[in-house]
């Protein structure tokens, strides 16, 4: 014999995927084969327990979806409690007139044991078990199934087009993004399925009612009719068998029917089972439970109560909610740092070292008592994913990883108020509205609108503080209405990208050498250090950055600091080079892929003067008359309101000795002017000349 073919036929048979057909072979077996009563016995108790199981495991289940498999478990579940039906009745009525344990021993028990051998008793529970499965928790399950197969395929194409919304804003990858609708799709499955899984649940409750009155008529005609029992004794036996058997068919259905109305009627948080869910929602309310102690010890003292029951029960009622209570005061007292909530116990004093130097924060976020829920995901706020949104495409549009931020609360701030600040110096701070939204002026609306006047802290603009059902109202007369969240996360996107130069340092930028070694070795190992030092190149890099300059092409750059860095290590000089290398990516950032850029010019004149300002320059800076720079910085300013109000883009052309200091002259006064030097404009780029600004007005 070949031993190895019987190994090989039962590693084959313990495969898991064998699991479901020899399933159905047992039960098309049970349905069709006499069983012994011990193996009836089993397979009831199996059944129990199986039950059991499903029904601890939807407990236990923090969302409907980990448990996807459930429609077609009670499938299953449901077969083999019919083909035990079907078993169990073929038993009865061939053995049933002996009595006893003929049928199992199982039956004899639900039939002697728990209804105490009454079959009058036995009729009454069943009638009810029957009721409480059938007309309670299966009906109410089953629609529960309908609607919320409903309320889910009607939701299908809002959710898809949420998921499309944060795929286009970057709040999440394309992999999230499929992830997420590969969930939709598979919830919408699962509900659709517990619909029509619920019909299952149902049939056989019908099916326990009809299969009970069959076996009594058939019992009482076989007993009286083929063995010649009275008609007393008859239904004595059979009636107390075919209880005894519905029972222990009823109990399982219970359990499985309850097991679908739990996985239907769960909703909320996905990190909390039904246990955690009922115990945190249900008795974490001192004040319900102090009012049920209240009305129960009243009830307690009315004579002729039984006024122990009731007083224990108020007791207990009471004590728990002082517990509670107790608990939610320690706990608020810890969090915000209490002196009460802190042990008496003097705390040992231990030797100051370096780890008690806290380092700075690069980027914090300090945030108002009020302000918690829009940064708590346990409360629905978004503002850590938006957060994350925004240094992913800023760290995208620069070239160099935005550092994270840190937040936390603060409770000297007012309870409306974040704070965000740079290397440990506040940079910019607002109060919000939580339960409000932000209509923002972009400069031209068609109406008034009611609401609470404030600034936009990101970039200063007329704004309003209103409801969010003034909304649309809102949107329609030309204002950007957005959320608290959105007026954070827009704030800290123009800090960070205003202050980029600031948070890149000689770690950033020995990573992006590295990045670029991989690629480009040898240029990489050319340049530091034996071209430049990395100081020298972290400094050009930080003036790309101060000057709006992404540093994202930095194989570039590189190439540019190899060629100039042997013959000058001066970062100005070094800059001019590489924005001149850069030239079609400053162009493109300014004005796209327009042909023509509109230009303002200094004259011929002024641009002299300003040359010779700056060779004769001393250590105290340019020398030029203060009348004169305010006439020039007031010309510029209205040549770039005039350009802005036509639609186009400032920018200033001026030869490139003159460019860094005309750059740093107007950089914080004259927002949205761009000063360009001669040699950065591409050669496929033409010019054209709106304005030119001179000595006199």
């Amino acid at each position: 014999m070949d031993f190895s073919r019987v190994t090989a036929a039962f590693k084959l048979l313990g495969k898991a995927e064998l699991g479901a057909p020899l399933a159905i072979v047992m039960i098309l077996a049970m349905i069709m084969l006499p069983l012994p009563a011990f193996v009836l016995d089993l397979l009831f108790t199996f059944n129990i327990a199986f039950s059991l199981i499903i029904l601890l495991v939807v407990v236990y289940t923090l969302r409907p979806l980990e448990f996807a498999a459930f429609p077609t478990v009670i499938l299953l579940a449901t077969l083999l409690r019919l083909a035990l039906n079907v078993a169990s009745t073929r038993i009865v009525l061939l053995e049933g007139h002996n009595g006893g344990d003929a049928a199992g021993k199982v039956i004899e028990a639900f039939g002697a044991f728990v209804i105490g051998g009454n079959f009058a008793v036995g009729l009454v529970v069943f009638i009810i078990l029957v009721i409480i499965n059938f007309v309670v928790v299966t009906k109410g399950a089953g629609r529960v199934a309908e609607v919320g197969a409903r309320f889910t395929l009607d939701a299908m194409p809002g959710k898809q087009m949420a998921i499309d919304a944060d795929l286009n804003a970057g709040l999440i990858s394309q992999d999230e993004a499929r992830a997420r609708r590969a969930e939709v799709a598979a919830e919408a499955d699962f509900y659709g399925s517990m619909d029509g899984a619920s019909k299952f649940v149902r049939g056989d409750a019908i099916s326990g009612i009809i299969i009970l009155f069959v076996n009594m008529s058939g019992g009482l005609a076989i007993g009286v009719g083929q063995h010649g029992l009275a008609f007393a004794e008859a239904g004595q036996i059979y009636v107390l068998l075919t209880i005894g058997d519905g029972l222990v068919a009823q109990i399982p259905s219970l359990l499985l029917s309850s097991a679908s109305a739990l996985v239907v009627t769960k909703v909320g948080s996905s990190n909390q089972n039904i246990g955690q869910q009922v115990s945190a929602q249900l008795f974490e309310n001192p004040k319900a439970l102090f009012i049920a102690a209240g009305v129960i010890g009243l009830l307690g003292v009315i004579p002729g109560m039984p006024n122990l029951v009731f007083i224990l029960l108020a007791s207990v009622l009471a004590g728990s909610a002082w517990l509670i209570d107790k608990r939610h005061k320690e706990a608020e007292l810890v969090s915000i740092g209490h002196p009460l909530a802190v042990s008496h116990a003097v705390p040992e004093i231990k030797e100051l070292g370096w780890d008690d130097v806290m380092p700075v924060d690069i980027v914090g976020l300090e945030v108002g008592y009020r302000l918690i829920p829009l940064v708590d995901k346990n409360q629905g706020g978004q503002l850590m994913t938006r957060i994350k949104g925004v240094r992913k495409k800023l760290s995208q549009e620069l070239g160099f990883l935005i550092p994270s931020v840190h937040i936390r609360d603060n409770l000297d701030l007012s309870p409306t108020t974040y704070r965000i600040s740079l290397m440990g110096v506040t940079a910019g701070e607002a109060d919000l509205m939580p339960e409000m939204e932000m209509a923002i002026n972009p400069g031209r609306v068609f109406g008034t609108l009611q609401g609470k006047a404030c600034k936009d802290p990101a970039f200063g603009l007329d704004a309003l503080w209103i409801e969010p059902n003034q909304k649309d109202h809102a949107q329609t007369l030309g204002y950007t209405v957005v959320d608290p969240g959105t007026v954070v996360a827009t704030h800290l996107s123009h800090l960070l990208q205003s202050h980029s130069h600031e948070l890149f340092g000689y770690e950033e930028a020995q990573k992006i050498l590295d990045n670029l070694a991989k690629s480009a070795p040898k240029l990489v190992e050319d340049l530091v250090p034996k071209t430049l030092p990395l100081g020298v190149v972290v400094k050009v890099l930080q003036n790309l950055l101060q000057e709006r300059v992404p540093i994202r092409d930095m194989r570039s750059i590189a190439e540019t600091l190899a060629e100039y860095g042997v013959k000058s290590q001066d970062p100005d000089i070094l800059t001019s080079a590489v924005r001149a290398s850069l030239s079609r990516l400053i162009i493109h950032e300014i004005s796209g892929i327009q042909n023509e850029l509109p230009v303002i010019t200094l004259d011929h004149e002024l641009e002299q003067l300003l040359h010779k300002s700056l060779q004769t320059a001393n250590e105290s800076g340019v020398g030029i008359e203060p009348g004169l720079a305010e006439q020039m910085h007031t010309s510029l300013q209205e040549s770039t309101q005039k350009m802005e109000m036509a639609g186009q883009t400032a920018v200033l052309l001026v030869s490139s000795y003159i460019r860094p200091w005309l750059a740093r002259f107007v950089r914080h006064s004259i927002s949205g002017l761009h000063v360009l030097a001669y040699n950065e404009i591409p050669a496929d780029r033409q010019i054209k000349v709106v304005s030119t600004v001179g000595r006199r007005a």
